[in-house]
C-alpha cells in the first residue's frame, strides 16, 4: 500500500465530500425545515494507534439530538456525526 502521505489533500476534499452528501441526503429525505444540519468526518490510517473523537456544543437536549457511524477496513477508518439543532 502506498504511504499515507502519497495522497496529500485527496482525504481533506474526500471528507468534505462525504460531509456534503450526507447532509443533502438528511435535508432532502427528511422535512425538518427548522433544524441546522451540522455534519463532521474524519478519515484516518490504521497504524495500531489510537484516536478519540470529541465534540463539544450548546443544546437543548429536548430538541437537538445526533448520530454517528464508523466504518474500517484494514487501511482506514471513518467516522461521521450527523448533529440536528433546532432554530428558532
Amino acid at each position: 500500500m502506498e504511504e499515507w502521505s502519497d495522497f496529500g489533500d485527496e482525504f481533506e476534499s474526500l471528507s468534505k465530500d462525504i460531509a456534503d452528501k450526507i447532509k443533502e441526503e438528511c435535508k432532502s429525505s427528511m422535512n425538518i425545515p427548522r433544524y441546522k444540519i451540522i455534519v463532521q468526518v474524519t478519515i484516518g490510517q490504521m497504524k495500531d494507534q489510537g484516536v478519540k473523537i470529541t465534540s463539544r456544543s450548546l443544546w437543548d437536549t429536548s430538541t437537538d439530538n445526533y448520530a454517528t457511524v464508523c466504518f474500517q477496513n484494514e487501511h482506514i477508518w471513518a467516522s461521521a456525526i450527523v448533529f440536528g439543532l433546532y432554530t428558532d
